[in-house]
């Protein structure tokens, strides 16, 4: 990868040494030191080198480059020469509004709702490879999106809770979720059924279920639960890498509103409780791997969504931190593997 003037690798407060990997690898520019076309031009020329990075790092920082607008940052996502996986076509739970054509709000949450770790849609059969984050306007305080390095997660949980480790991997993991009629932006994970399934009548919605594999039930209110086939909890994204791709952690602790109760929100593939203790040994384990990025404004976030956990902190003010998806794929359970 050609160095492009004015850029170096980057010391970020928070930024962990992960053996053979920093994590994330951070990026700075000096500032005017080079244009927008300039960032953009480089971008594209490095692209597999980039991507390859993320991978290898789980996540790409760059900070101080000429992106102040949310247009710069649909600029440097069309560098990267990506698929772009529109949010109308994700089964995100999370409210979001559109931008641009591939940037849209991260979540419109309220402040103080925590967000815990999750890789984005793994609790769907579809989901990103990619994921880009963009601050448009730093918080007051708080508002970090902490990041977790999904593999080093999984090695440390077999280590210490084999049996359920063992269990998640055989077994898969199933999701439920009580979707409102309308979107309720109070609720991190208020989506409405019309907008999360891309439909208008009940009928259109049992109809695209079924071609997801999803159980369902109406409820009062033009509620609607719907739970998800079994679906892996462990992906190997490389012979003998393995991650813990799944939202055991944000569904668990944090899929909690006047709707959902945590209790109910996940099971083993087999339909078997979790083991409690278990799981608070995978929370802790995120929380003390975690990095904490403390976003400034123009700051960009490249993540493989296969390796490396997100989240966010509450915070106090006004936050702007934008998203956009990109390479859809998918994934099923396999008994046999």
């Amino acid at each position: 990868m050609t160095p492009l003037q004015g850029m170096r690798r980057a010391s970020i407060d928070g930024q962990r040494n992960e053996g053979d990997s920093l994590f994330p690898l951070a990026f700075s520019c000096d500032q005017g030191a080079v244009t927008l076309d300039q960032f953009t031009g480089w971008t594209s020329e490095s692209r597999d080198d980039l991507l390859a990075l993320a991978s290898q790092h789980g996540a790409l920082a760059f900070r101080g480059f000429p992106t102040p607008t949310v247009d710069d940052f649909d600029a440097f996502i069309q560098a990267l020469n990506l698929e772009n996986f529109p949010y109308a076509k994700s089964l995100s739970n999370a409210v979001r509004i559109n931008r641009t054509p591939r940037v849209f709000s991260a979540n419109e949450a309220p402040p103080e709702v925590k967000i815990f770790f999750h890789h984005e849609m793994a609790q769907t059969p579809l989901y990103p490879k990619y994921i880009l984050f963009y601050c448009e306007i730093a918080p007051e305080s708080g508002g970090a999106t902490p990041l977790c390095r999904s593999d080093i997660l999984y090695a440390k949980l077999a280590e210490q809770c084999p049996e359920f480790a063992a269990k998640c991997e055989s077994t898969g993991l199933r999701y439920t979720n009580v979707m409102p009629g309308i979107d309720d932006a109070r609720s991190g994970m208020g989506r409405s059924w019309h907008s999360t399934l891309g439909v208008e009548t009940k009928a259109e919605a049992e109809a695209r279920l079924g071609e997801l594999g999803y159980s369902f039930q109406w409820l009062a209110d033009d509620c609607l639960k719907a739970t998800t086939p079994q679906l892996p909890a462990v992906m190997e994204t490389s012979p003998g890498k393995k991650t813990f791709f799944n939202q055991l952690i944000a569904a668990y602790c944090g899929w909690k509103d006047e709707r959902n109760d945590p209790s109910d929100a996940i099971r083993h593939g087999d339909g078997t409780k979790l083991d409690p203790e278990a799981v608070m040994v995978a929370v802790q384990l995120a929380e003390q791997l975690a990095y904490d990025h403390q976003w400034q404004a123009g700051d960009i976030v490249l993540l493989d969504n296969t390796v490396a956990m997100h989240a966010r902190r509450p915070f106090t003010g006004t936050r702007k931190v934008l998203a956009s998806l990109a390479e859809m794929r998918t994934h099923a359970f396999d008994a046999v593997g």
